[in-house]
């Protein structure tokens, strides 16, 4: 067995990686400024003329945020980690700081099937890093303060948000019109578990 380290370092570090990543969103935006005093355009361009990017900032936003609340909701329950957590954390950390990346391409090629693609499967392994911690925590002893914490019904809803997110990213390959649009598949796994677990 590993050898365990208290938790905290691991969760300050990710939270500041987090909220660097959530900054860089809006750079893109604020960039755009000084090119339409440049092409002397009016301030209401940078609205008008920046739907797609305004579009991408908003949901990659709320996507980190999630992400993130998601992730302290996870931490809240552990007490210390070992290697196979630190090397997942970092992988979902990876996945964290890239999202920026497509998040630029969404507000730059709006609907292109390969930018949807890319984002959805950024979102899929992000969950897929935090499903795979949740699981290793509530099976290793040591780790969490309160193992039962980390119920059927916790473990459900993070199985079924990958697996929500895969068919997702099936669908958008196989109907591109459905687009961004996969993403509201989210928000079945939390009502199959209500169902499930009432």
């Amino acid at each position: 067995m590993s050898a365990l380290r208290p938790a905290e370092r691991l969760v300050f570090f990710s939270d500041a990686v987090v909220a660097i990543a959530m900054t860089l969103l809006v750079l893109p935006l604020a960039d755009s400024v000084s090119e339409l005093v440049v092409d002397g355009q009016p301030a209401a361009e940078a609205i008008s003329g920046n739907r797609w990017q305004i579009v991408s900032f908003l949901l990659s936003f709320v996507v980190i945020a999630r992400q993130w609340l998601s992730h302290h909701h996870l931490f809240e329950q552990v007490r210390a980690v070992n290697a196979a957590v630190m090397w997942l954390n970092i992988a979902w950390l990876l996945t964290v700081a890239v999202l920026p990346f497509p998040s630029e391409l969404t507000g730059a090629y709006g609907e292109d099937e390969f930018v949807v693609l890319f984002y959805i499967g950024t979102v899929l392994a992000n969950t897929l890093c935090l499903t795979a911690m949740t699981l290793v925590v509530r099976r290793t002893p040591g780790l969490a303060r309160d193992a039962s914490a980390i119920d059927g019904r916790w473990v459900f809803n993070s199985v079924g948000a990958a697996a929500a997110l895969a068919v997702a990213f099936v669908l958008s390959a196989l109907v591109p019109a459905a687009g961004y649009y996969s993403l509201l598949l989210l928000f079945v796994p939390p009502q199959l578990a209500r169902f499930r677990y009432r």
